[in-house]
């Protein structure tokens, strides 16, 4: 997240710095998923991300990475 338009929001409006815009709304999230569902659902954007990367990932590469990063994200972070 690199524009003030693609962090999340708090319940006042205020911009949240740690969910991006799809995900929290409101002081909400948006859809209510497990980590593996969301990874799925990402993978729907494959194309858009690698049309814009300079490392082509495959679906099983993606979704690899995606399951090494999604842990650490606060959301899916077990305490």
């Amino acid at each position: 997240m690199q524009r003030p338009e693609d962090f999340g929001t708090n319940a006042d409006g205020t911009p949240n710095s740690d969910y991006c815009v799809y995900c929290y709304k409101d002081g909400q999230f948006t859809a209510d998923v497990t980590m593996d569902e969301m990874i799925e659902h990402n993978l729907q954007y494959l194309s858009e991300f690698n049309k814009d990367s300079d490392t082509q990932f495959t679906p099983d590469e993606a979704r690899a990475q995606m399951r090494e990063f999604f842990p650490h994200l606060k959301r899916w972070k077990k305490c």
